[in-house]
């Protein structure tokens, strides 16, 4: 994201929260220079997703010795 130092000065708080938040840098004009605000450290990206209903959640170990013939088919189809 690239603002003016006018857009940071008026939404410094929001534009600070979504850089910690997205981890992305946010790049400031100011008199014809660039400046950047980097987060220190990036946002895990698998902190992102989001859980699904029917995910696994055992042990691994679990998968091992399951019995898949009643989940799956040749044709792909559940």
């Amino acid at each position: 994201m690239t603002i003016t130092a006018s857009k940071l000065r008026e939404n410094v708080y929001r534009i600070l929260d979504n850089a910690l938040e997205t981890g992305r840098p946010v790049e400031v004009i100011r008199k014809g220079k660039r400046l950047k605000i980097v987060p220190e450290t990036r946002r895990d990206r698998l902190a992102k997703l989001k859980k699904r209903p029917g995910a696994f959640t055992g042990e691994v170990e679990e998968i091992i010795g399951m019995d898949w013939s009643g989940r799956w088919n040749p044709d792909g189809n559940l």
